[in-house]
């Protein structure tokens, strides 16, 4: 690009391939697994297989290696190698990833390996693969082979996926969710959501610090980002809605993943969704102005779970307790809108168990557990915020306000909502603040906002019920989203 970012292409996958993502099963951790439909089995015969291939294709090739870490907390960080076939992913792992200094170097010894080779390709029938994509997860050798694919988000969720199993064995909650503090630090919030809810937006706050847009841990110090870097969509960003990731896209090394560009001025086109609508930009978190460099902060006062609920029933913030805290967690709610895909007409609901169903190894109860103890011990408080739509369904009703949710969010982590009193919504039972700064009363009951009440009940126990459905489910591999 003329604004020195380099551009790649992933060619036809655009995204994570997560039906060709398998975990070797050897006796090391075959029986810590949450197996299900996403947690699929490999022999450790494919395996070696594929890794003989690899290993022939790194014998017979140039490749890139770099030694990089993951885990800002140095107590608990993960010395991790990165082998690519490709210079581009080498410099996305760098990116992406926490940079040793020289002295870090002497002596190098990695704990975890993760090699992407895209031109080594699995055989179906022989391979015991889906197809010719292939991510295999050796937990026993502390190694990750992908092939088949240039989707360069592999490499990063390979090692978030591994953290997901050996840090919770130290004691440390694995989390998919972003980070912020204040500016004189000691009121740190999280926030978890899938896509389209509102994380990386509502974290990235002018008058706090970011801490990181996506993968943290939660230890006995405080919490930790994994990464030293940020993977942010670049969908219709702008320079006027997001000045500082705008910003850090058009800088010197940023990586825009099948970003659209107009090759007579080499400018990228962020409104084209010509090759994908998932486009990104990798880049170091330094480029954002008020990163907490040290990546690291302490317990939070606030948790919060971001939904988008397209089918508009759900209240704009509620404060959760323990049974609630619990049944959401493991919901992972939000909703795709209608004609966002073909054939997708009416609402459709989306659940990822944790808000990270296709990256858990252990059984979910396992994140739940480490998440209500913590809530406990250090007296945070949880919220659900809905950043979805009120007065009717999508294409009925409207999406909330963004002024509105901000305010919220600012209300929660200031903490002028602690000691407010609720109101019980009679549905879902959850406590509905009486009053938020800034936010006119009549938007925080979501049935007065329907100008006919008993569609909203109809529609408010129809998402109930599938709320019910889900919970039947999880445990089962029923989960989907991510």
């Amino acid at each position: 690009m003329s604004t020195g970012a380099l551009t790649a292409e992933t060619g036809k996958h655009t995204g994570r391939s997560p039906r060709d993502k398998f975990f070797v099963k050897e006796p090391t951790s075959q029986e810590a697994i949450w197996w299900h439909a996403g947690n699929r089995p490999i022999t450790e015969s494919s395996f070696d297989g594929l890794l003989a291939r690899a290993a022939e294709f790194v014998r017979t090739h140039e490749v890139f290696t770099q030694d990089l870490f993951a885990c800002a907390d140095p107590s608990h960080r993960l010395r991790v190698r990165v082998v690519t076939e490709l210079a581009w992913h080498s410099l996305f792992a760098r990116n992406l990833f926490i940079r040793p200094t020289a002295d870090d170097l002497m002596g190098f010894q990695p704990d975890f390996t993760v090699i992407s080779l895209p031109s080594v390709k699995a055989d179906p029938k022989t391979d015991g693969t889906r197809s010719e994509t292939f991510i295999l997860v050796n937990l026993g050798r502390r190694m990750v082979v992908i092939g088949g694919t240039q989707y360069a988000g592999e490499i990063k969720k390979s090692i978030f996926t591994a953290l997901n199993y050996l840090l919770p064995a130290k004691g440390v909650f694995p989390m998919h969710c972003s980070a912020n503090v204040d500016g004189d630090g000691g009121n740190e919030a999280l926030f978890f959501g899938l896509s389209g809810t509102g994380k990386t937006t509502l974290s990235a706050d002018p008058n706090r610090r970011l801490i990181g847009d996506d993968e943290h841990g939660w230890s006995e110090s405080g919490v930790f980002n994994f990464e030293g870097g940020c993977y942010a969509k670049t969908s219709r960003i702008s320079k006027q809605a997001e000045p500082e990731i705008f910003a850090a896209t058009e800088s010197f090394g940023t990586i825009l993943e099948n970003v659209a560009y107009d090759r007579r001025t080499r400018l990228p086109d962020y409104d084209s969704d010509a090759k994908t609508e998932n486009t990104r930009a990798a880049y170091p978190v330094d480029l954002i102005p008020n990163a907490v460099l040290s990546g690291t902060g302490g317990h939070p006062r606030n948790v919060i779970f971001l939904s988008a609920d397209a089918y508009g029933v759900l209240p704009p913030v509620a404060r959760l307790d323990d049974d609630q805290i619990r049944h959401y967690f493991l919901a992972g709610y939000t909703a795709k809108v209608a004609g966002t895909e073909r054939g997708v007409t009416e609402p459709e609901p989306i659940f990822s168990t944790c808000f990270a169903s296709p990256f858990l190894v252990l059984p979910p109860d396992t994140y739940a557990d480490m998440l209500i103890d913590r809530v406990h011990r250090h007296d945070s408080q949880v919220w659900m915020l809905n950043t979805g739509w009120a007065g009717g369904p999508y294409g009925v009703g409207k999406r909330m306000s963004i002024a509105h949710t901000r305010a919220i969010v600012s209300a929660v982590v200031e903490g002028r909502l602690r000691d407010v009193s609720t109101h019980e919504d009679p549905i879902f039972g959850l406590q509905i603040p009486d009053r938020v700064p800034g936010v006119p009363s009549e938007v925080l009951d979501p049935r007065g906002t329907w100008p006919d009440p008993e569609a909203y009940d109809r529609q408010a126990r129809k998402l109930k019920g599938m709320f019910e459905e889900n919970a039947k489910n999880i445990g089962k591999g029923g989960t989907g989203g991510g």
